[in-house]
């Protein structure tokens, strides 16, 4: 297959990534580094992205989209993450949630949900994860009851919760509708107001700091029945497409990519034994691991990308380009570590740190890589089952 980007799509890149050399702070780190400046911060990029049309370009022009193709949006996909995503929690309004809204909602739904995302001026949250239901989504608890006007009544929990606390306006929320038929048969997708009574977010403390995860309660939560998503039971099949668009949408092979940069300046700058870190043949060799890893996950995305292109992608090229993505996420903060050595664990705030502390922020990145958006051992159940036609583990 021949990836190779087109002049339109090269002077793109170069005009995005001039503009991001221009606006992203020096002190921004990442989006999934917790500290109270990252979301305003991230909000200000996200309106600047919108005016130039940007933000949702892939996206068709009637719902505030530039109608761009998905190379385009490869594109700044990359650079956005080469730069630790300084789009904030847009990423998942223009990569699956406004997409699923697009093609499952009614015309109301995306005249009142799609124009916020396209500007965007909106935070959602996802509300799938539960105590007793992580991988295992179908397995949930948390229950929307139908009443006789029509409503809905959501009581449950959730957890694990990126941005609830941003705070976040909107959730989209996979509930329980049906206990007489097989899990996945009973579930359904709603759009749950989180200003709504009952709804309270408490923040989880976690590596990272306090804000970036949450749990979060609904006691009794009044849901109108406009905003549902689709049909009622028919949540986990959207919540398949959902997921693939999610885990096809996150190259973390190019925040892994700009990391190795960084390594390898470290090792240029770094005497050991009179000579530069760069000349020592074992350092040499986990470096070119760490960019022959990049550039298999990067080709591994691309025909993920290209096949969804064509309307023939699947839970399969999906779950390889998450799952390899994160494994490299997780190379890469295993090869910082064995070359900065012991001091690759203090922080940027330790004015010892190397690398201002980059190898120890890409270990604790590369935690978290390896289980959001279905764990790592999920994708590789997935890949077993459709790719290699191996049986459904117990």
């Amino acid at each position: 297959m021949d990836f190779a980007f087109s002049e339109t799509e090269k002077t793109f890149r170069e005009e995005l990534s001039t503009f991001l050399d221009q606006e992203v702070a020096e002190w921004w780190r990442h989006l999934f580094h917790a500290e109270e400046r990252t979301i305003p911060t991230s909000r200000e990029l996200a309106a600047k992205l919108a005016e130039r049309g940007w933000l949702t370009m892939s996206w068709p022009p009637e719902y505030g989209g530039s109608g761009a193709d998905a190379w385009m949006q490869v594109v700044l996909r990359e650079e956005m993450w080469s730069r630790g995503e300084p789009r904030g929690p847009q990423y998942m309004n223009v990569n699956y949630i406004g997409p699923l809204i697009m093609h499952y909602g009614t015309e109301e739904q995306r005249e009142r949900f799609l124009t916020p995302i396209s500007q965007g001026r909106v935070i959602w949250c996802q509300g799938f994860s539960e105590p007793d239901a992580g991988s295992d989504l179908a397995a949930l608890s948390t229950r929307a009851r139908r009443t006789a006007d029509g409503r809905y009544v959501i009581t449950g929990q959730k957890i694990w919760t990126s941005y609830a606390d941003a705070p976040a306006q909107w959730c989209f929320l996979l509930a329980r509708t049906n206990v007489d038929v097989r899990p996945h048969q009973g579930l359904s997708l709603f759009l749950v107001d989180m200003a709504a009574p009952g709804v309270t977010v408490r923040p989880i403390e976690s590596l990272i700091g306090t804000g970036e995860i949450n749990e979060v309660f609904f006691d009794e939560v009044e849901v109108p029945a406009d905003c549902r998503l689709g049909a009622e039971d028919d949540g986990w099949e959207m919540l398949r497409t959902g997921l693939a668009l999610e885990r096809i949408g996150v190259p973390w092979y190019a925040d892994a990519d700009r990391f190795l940069e960084r390594l390898v300046a470290y090792t240029r700058e770094t005497m050991v034994d009179g000579r530069p870190l760069s000349e020592d043949p074992r350092t040499r060799t986990r470096l070119a691991e760490l960019y022959v890893r990049c550039r298999a996950a990067r080709l591994v995305t691309y025909r993920a990308v290209s096949l969804q292109e064509k309307g023939s992608a699947t839970a399969l090229e999906s779950a390889s380009a998450w799952m390899l993505g994160g494994l490299t996420q997780q190379l890469a903060g295993q090869v910082g570590h064995e070359t900065v050595g012991a001091l690759s664990v203090l922080h940027a705030d330790d004015p010892d740190a190397p690398m201002d502390g980059w190898a120890q922020f890409q270990q604790l990145l590369a935690i978290p890589t390896t289980i959001a958006a279905g764990a790592i051992d999920i994708q590789r159940n997935i890949i077993a089952q459709q790719g290699l036609g191996l049986p459904r583990s117990n």
